[in-house]
């Protein structure tokens, strides 16, 4: 990844980058966040992995290793498919999927969260997110169903993987992750298409201060946190 852009807030006491594969306009980003002081944090159960897409998976783990990663799950085929998968962990401890996927235009493909009710959290981010279905896998062996959901295709966008584990309705989420942000043309309408879709807006729609940006925050049945973005500006600081 490049970093894209760094931030000190030192009245509020925090730092953030942005890190990525392309421009923050068009392409998905990581946001880090350091909180002055504090050096731990706890990413909980619910949270399972970010996915990068790439050419090689072995050649990809190697060279993680020769730089002092992680590595949780050695290259090979994910469980029941095909697709060439391994596990790495950053030096925070969050959980990375490599996937052998070449020539993907968004490497950063994915974000993984656990979910209490699958069909729920379906219907949710299709109501309130406008996303679509793109494909659901039950996985009886291993007692889990997933959910991929998205914008367009998984080859070509990031896309938003909803694991429901047999029997586990609620999840400790921890104190780490934070939430994803989506470009929306009217943060007013979004927030109430979210209340009308039995989500909770936990910050009501309007302006940053002292810029043109508008968000609203959301939190969707199962307590995982949204912030909607509308006529963003990347040359002024973002809050």
């Amino acid at each position: 990844m490049k970093l894209l852009r760094k931030r000190d807030i030192p009245e509020e006491k925090y730092t953030n980058a942005f890190l990525g594969y392309g421009p923050e306009d068009s392409h998905f980003v990581v946001e880090l966040t350091y909180n002055y002081g504090v050096d731990k944090y706890d990413i909980g159960a619910g949270f399972g992995h970010f996915g990068i897409a790439v050419d090689d998976v072995a050649k990809t783990v190697e060279l993680i290793r020769a730089k002092g990663g992680k590595v949780t799950r050695e290259p090979g085929p994910v469980k029941g498919g095909k697709t060439v998968i391994a596990f790495v962990e950053d030096p925070d401890g969050y959980k990375f999927e490599i996937l052998e996927r070449p020539g993907t235009p968004e490497p950063l493909c994915q974000v993984m969260l656990r979910v209490g009710d699958l069909d729920r959290a379906i219907s949710f981010y299709e109501k309130a997110y406008g996303m679509e279905l793109l494909r659901k896998r039950d996985n009886p062996e291993y007692k889990y169903t997933v959910a991929m959901m998205g914008y367009g295709p998984e080859d070509k966008n990031a896309v938003l993987e909803l694991t429901y584990n047999y029997g586990v309705a609620e999840y400790d989420k921890g104190n780490a992750y934070a939430q994803i942000a989506i470009g929306t043309d009217d943060v007013y309408k979004t927030a109430e298409v979210v209340k009308l879709s039995g989500g909770q807006v936990v910050r009501e729609p309007g302006p940053l201060p002292g810029i043109s940006t508008k968000i609203t925050s959301i939190l969707d049945p199962d307590g995982w946190k949204s912030v909607f973005v509308d006529n963003i500006d990347f040359t002024r600081e973002l809050e």
